[in-house]
């Protein structure tokens, strides 16, 4: 059981305390409501961006690292198609610095162009890096738009392209941050062996002064149902052939999704799972295979990746994947089987939540999702879902109108 208290600011400022005495760290961990779903389609990348541009001095604290260093402290932040989400580990006595820190962040940045220069060029070159120039780096510039007509999980959080980021002006990125990073559009999670009164203190010291601006309404286009087999072939200078086949699914928050995670398990966690079993070890077509499923906020996808064994067709693949699924459909789940990975899926939530930065962590994103309490109870609702429940939602997800197909080719088989 993690326990925890709730309080809200004046601001809007949602706050999370979970009592940690078995720790001398104090975590402070924000969540902000805005990922790459909530760009302009026109100026991509800008909430990757804001990533780096919020360690780059905030307007009365010119260095992030540095005094949280000098307290003995780490940070660090990630950003994803719904959400971007900064942490700080610091001595529980030192807890102060963080929240000096990260609450100057939110009131304003320094808006230097010195700074946007900065993170504009590290942020260009982590694109050319991590994108451009390594195998597979395209992956998902190519797969979100073939998978994605509508809805703005069609590009990828780094972004469309490169001039996006190129172009961004100071009045965009100014806009951006004032629209987004504000206490009205973020929860603030604090774990530590700490006090409630003297957090509550602490917080409003620090935040409560923080001006209120209002939380934008979120109008995004939704994905119209797919209802055409989609495939597309790059040939390129990759070490082997990689097959990718995506799935539309639910959201996070849809009735199925929790079905469509543990259906994602069955094909591939373990080595006795069916597409390990069947492909890799029985018929030797692969020579890595994975499903997973992105845990979006909307219409999400369920990923299943391929690295063909040499001289293996796609049409040996292709059936052989089919068989698969289509047993998911026509036949029952055993019910050794299926128990045997919920408990699969308790242990990883179990392990998952170790450690006071990932419960803080999990605290807020289960307060984003819009029910805090799953952090304890998430666990009930996976062990209610019986066989013919996994049946039903791998119906409506294993049908090939459904699936979006990207082939990346290697040269040299091309």
């Amino acid at each position: 059981m993690i326990t925890y208290e709730k309080f809200t600011l004046n601001n809007g400022l949602r706050v999370i305390f979970h009592k940690d005495t078995s720790t001398p760290l104090a975590v402070v961990n924000t969540l902000y409501d805005v990922g790459a779903r909530d760009e302009d389609p026109e100026r991509t990348g800008f909430a990757h961006l804001f990533e780096h541009l919020m360690f780059g001095g905030s307007i009365n604290i010119p260095d992030f690292d540095g005094p949280l260093q000098k307290a003995g402290g780490s940070n660090n932040a990630f950003t994803n198609n719904d959400i971007t989400n900064y942490y700080d580990v610091v001595p529980s006595q030192n807890l102060e610095t963080a929240l000096w820190l990260e609450s100057d962040r939110m009131l304003s940045l320094a808006f230097t162009e010195k700074s946007l220069e900065v993170q504009r060029n590290v942020v260009i070159e982590e694109f050319k890096q991590r994108y451009l120039n390594q195998p597979y780096g395209n992956l998902w510039l190519e797969l979100r738009p073939l998978a994605y007509t509508t809805h703005p999980y069609q590009w990828a959080t780094i972004g469309k392209n490169i001039q996006h980021i190129e172009e961004a002006s100071m009045q965009e990125v100014k806009d951006f941050f004032h629209t987004h990073y504000h206490p009205g559009n973020a929860i603030l999670c604090i774990a530590g062996n700490l006090e409630l009164d003297e957090v509550k203190r602490l917080v409003k010291k620090w935040y409560d002064d923080i001006p209120a601006r209002e939380k934008k309404v979120r109008n995004l286009p939704q994905e119209p149902k797919q209802t055409e087999f989609r495939t597309k072939t790059i040939v390129q200078d990759v070490p082997s052939d990689l097959y990718v086949y995506a799935f539309k699914m639910m959201g996070r928050t849809d009735e199925g999704y929790n079905e469509a995670d543990l259906i994602s398990d069955i094909l591939s966690r373990g080595q006795a799972s069916r597409l390990v079993k069947r492909l890799k070890k029985e018929l030797e077509l692969v020579t890595d295979i994975n499903a997973y499923i992105m845990g979006s906020m909307d219409t999400g996808l369920l990923i299943v990746t391929i690295h063909p064994s040499d001289d293996i067709s796609l049409e040996q693949i292709d059936d052989a994947l089919w068989e698969v699924f289509n047993e998911l459909k026509e036949k029952l789940v055993p019910q050794k089987e299926l128990k045997k990975i919920i408990n699969k899926f308790k242990t990883a939530k179990t392990f998952g939540e170790e450690g006071i930065l990932n419960k803080a962590m999990a605290l807020c994103m289960y307060e984003w999702i819009g029910n805090i309490d799953l952090i304890n109870t998430e666990t009930e609702v996976y062990e209610k879902i019986n066989s013919d429940d996994i049946q039903r939602v791998a119906k409506q997800i294993f049908q090939k109108e459904n699936c979006s197909q990207l082939i990346i080719k290697a040269s040299k088989n091309g």
